[in-house]
């Protein structure tokens, strides 16, 4: 439309009805919403921009697909995008990201999401993964001064599987045995006084001096000084890592000794297990991508979808 009849067309929108202009606005809603996510994926790239397919930086434009700038590599010939070789590349009613990521960002369920944007439920989780994919992996380099670790465990579930390999739950059900067993999954949280959180899943039962070495040791800075309970894989493990080492003896009814103690750590468990019971079991393959978002979601960190949605694609713009 040419800048003469968009005016026009303009003066004629002040004699719409109310009914008229809400029709206009829910009919102007997705191009509206396909706007939204093109500025949040154009506005913010890594720099420079490479070629999937061969990492090459000479490129240049070739066209518009989809309200996103496609480029054509002089290397290899081959166009891409912004989207290109990310977890979103593909997924299609791009208008409706911005509403979906809202709801995200509001713990909504599969379905209750899927209801309210107008999409199948089975697209709904398709597209949670998809944007926690890269979410997941955004996570403090290093803990630093005191920081406290403990695990919780909840029951392993194969949620979702259409082939078990062992009798099904009705209802999520109850472990075979009491205590800590291999029905259950480890979730180790380390975070430190400053708030910064690591989460990951161990593996089943309880957790062992090993795993400690391949999963909490990467993130500890080497002036830490560790607290625990009294756990002997946590004493094996400062032992041999060589770094500053404390811990409460919570058998002995011992909570808290001067600044040695665990409480924020187990709060965190607290809350976690308190937002993972609004989706009614969580399948353990997928348990990662939810202690992802649980991290991204707790003290306010991501309070925009454009943030979770660059997240999602590799660049990493979350206020820390």
């Amino acid at each position: 439309m040419n800048a003469a009849g968009f005016r026009r067309l303009l003066q004629q929108a002040g004699l719409l009805s109310r009914q008229q202009r809400s029709l206009l606005i829910e009919f102007l809603r997705p191009a509206l919403g396909l706007d939204q996510v093109c500025e949040a994926i154009d506005g913010v790239r890594p720099a420079p921009l490479c070629c999937p397919g061969c990492s090459g930086t000479r490129h240049y434009r070739h066209g518009i697909v989809r309200g996103l700038q496609r480029y054509r590599c002089r290397a290899c010939g081959r166009t891409f995008s912004a989207l290109t070789a990310t977890p979103l590349a593909r997924l299609r009613h791009r208008a409706k990201w911005i509403d979906y990521l809202r709801d995200m960002l509001n713990s909504r369920s599969v379905r209750a999401a899927a209801k309210r944007i107008g999409v199948h439920r089975n697209t709904s989780f398709r597209w949670r993964h998809r944007f926690l994919d890269g979410a997941r992996l955004d996570q403090p380099d290093r803990l630093a001064g005191i920081a406290e670790a403990d695990e919780m465990f909840i029951l392993e579930s194969q949620k979702g599987s259409r082939c078990l390999d062992r009798p099904a739950r009705k209802r999520g059900g109850s472990a075979h045995s009491r205590g800590i067993s291999h029905e259950h999954d480890c979730i180790l949280v380390a975070r430190d006084r400053s708030g910064q959180t690591c989460c990951c899943v161990t593996g089943r039962a309880a957790v062992t001096a090993r795993q400690l070495h391949r999963h909490l040791l990467p993130v500890l800075d080497p002036d830490v000084l560790l607290v625990t309970d009294g756990h002997v894989a946590y004493r094996t493990f400062a032992r041999e890592a060589g770094i500053a080492h404390a811990y409460v003896n919570l058998r002995a009814g011992e909570r808290m000794r001067g600044a040695v103690h665990v409480q924020n750590v187990n709060a965190y468990h607290q809350r976690l297990r308190s937002w993972l019971s609004r989706f009614h079991g969580v399948a353990s393959r997928y348990l990662p991508n939810y202690l992802g978002w649980r991290w991204a979601l707790d003290e306010g960190r991501i309070t925009e979808p454009e943030h979770l949605l660059r997240a999602a694609i590799g660049i990493f713009h979350i206020q820390r």
